[in-house]
């Protein structure tokens, strides 16, 4: 019994790959063969004709609708809303009323403490999502158990009567926070396919500037008093994800394994999230050092412009971060060269910050500190989507996901450590030379990572 010309051409033309050759001329060098064997053998034949038309290709997979992104990105900022004008003007403010003259040491208690508590927070939460999917009850009840458990944290803040009832609260912020952020950082690795990861990663850097300006509103309302300020705040997180929390859960499947080889795919293993955490960590704590020790960098130029300047380019440079993230993101997800992309940002990035290590006045550090703040953003934004392709496994992905957080709450140990060994208050150019490499070894460390879809 002989293989017709009509299913060979068929065979070729579904699949595509030089495989189908060395399947027929197996087949035909063995027409000795017993009945029996060369029907197995044409079974297996076509199981693996089958198996290669099933090739993945993250375009072809089914593709979330613009809106749900747009709703999940608003969700992460409400996320963002739910503790940075918290940290970055009202505690300060509200530690001044009842602290008085301690109100910097209690600052500094709360700001540790409430770091370490969100950092086993994180991953509490991620695993406790991860059995109430196991469970078939999905994530979307921890975000809204955690929007609502903000409500009375920020009572406690607003209301405390002494500093250590404000840090106890911030400590209960940060876990209500926490179990808000755990769960809806899986969602995206859950529900947005790999193709569209890098356009969704892209606009979470929507967050800090738009909780910074929803701070800013705050403060200089003059009507508002700080026990009001303090209670919009979970009203707002409120309204950001009540959205995405009307939607429906629908989780899309893991990949099947690649078969463009003879030889198949090794799955993500501990060892490519370990690189990923290692090189978002190392530029993350040169981060960390430049946002706490910008406004001393800029007034150790020759021809520093105030407070106010350094104020206003933050926020231009943040304003200009936010396009190019989203635009590089979109570029990941039709290139596929994630880790390429990623090196390049870093390396933007590492340049900047050597930029302001040589600049001699206001106009060149500023220069640099942008191009630092571009390469930084589009960093940190695409490494989160890049960091989930690499979660290997889905029953985990909450848990997982809150150790990769780690990397956003250790550098606030690590940052000021670099900071207090190397700079001066007039002199910043070593502080800067490390930091750039740090970053630029992140970029490099992230080229260590399997290449993923």
């Amino acid at each position: 019994m002989s293989i017709s010309a009509r299913t060979v051409s068929f065979a070729l033309l579904h699949a595509g790959h030089t495989l189908v050759e060395n399947v027929l001329i197996d087949v035909i060098a063995n027409t000795a063969l017993t009945r029996e064997q060369r029907i197995a053998s044409r079974v297996s034949a076509a199981d693996t004709l089958s198996a290669m038309a099933l090739v993945y290709d993250p375009f072809a997979a089914p593709r979330r609708p613009g809106w749900f992104i747009a709703f999940y990105a608003l969700a992460s900022t409400g996320g963002v809303i739910a503790y940075m004008p918290l940290l970055s003007l009202l505690l300060p403010q509200r530690m001044g009323e009842v602290a008085a003259g301690g109100r910097l040491g209690y600052f500094t208690l709360a700001a540790v403490l409430g770091a370490l508590v969100a950092s086993v927070a994180n991953i509490l939460f991620g695993w406790a999502s991860d059995r109430s999917v196991e469970r078939g009850r999905g994530r979307r009840q921890w975000v809204m158990l955690g929007a609502v458990a903000l409500v009375p944290a920020y009572a406690t803040t607003a209301f405390a009567t002494t500093p250590m009832l404000v840090v106890v609260s911030v400590v209960l912020v940060q876990l209500a926070g926490n179990m808000l952020l755990a769960p809806l950082l899986a969602i995206m690795a859950d529900e947005i396919p790999d193709a569209q990861k890098g356009v969704a990663s892209g606009l979470l850097a929507l967050g800090p500037p738009l909780a910074a300006g929803f701070a800013a509103l705050l403060v200089n309302l003059p009507m508002l008093g700080t026990a009001a300020r303090l209670i919009a705040i979970p009203v707002m997180v409120a309204m950001c994800v009540a959205p995405l929390l009307a939607t429906r859960s629908i989780a899309i499947g893991d990949p099947p394994a690649p078969a463009t080889s003879s030889l198949p795919a090794a799955p993500p293993g501990r060892r490519d999230l370990a690189i990923a955490w290692a090189a978002r960590l190392l530029v993350q704590s040169a981060g960390v050092v430049v946002s706490l020790y910008v406004l001393f960098y800029f007034q150790s130029l020759r021809d520093h412009q105030g407070t106010a300047a350094v104020g206003s380019l933050l926020a231009l440079a943040s304003v200009v971060a936010l396009p190019v993230a989203v635009g590089f993101g979109r570029l990941s997800d039709r290139s596929r060269r994630r880790r390429t992309i990623l090196c390049a940002a870093a390396a933007l990035g590492a340049a900047g910050l050597l930029a302001m290590a040589s600049a001699s006045g206001w106009r060149q550090g500023a220069a640099g500190y942008i191009v630092y703040i571009v390469g930084s953003a589009v960093f940190l934004a695409l490494h989160s989507g890049f960091a989930m392709l690499l979660l290997p496994d889905r029953r985990h992905r909450g848990r997982d996901l809150g150790i990769i957080n780690l990397t956003n709450t250790l550098p606030a140990l690590i940052g000021p450590i670099i900071a207090w060994s190397l700079a001066t208050t007039q002199d910043f150019s070593h502080v800067l030379v490390t930091l750039s490499l740090l970053t630029l070894a992140g970029g490099l460390t992230i080229l260590a990572a399997p290449r993923r879809p």
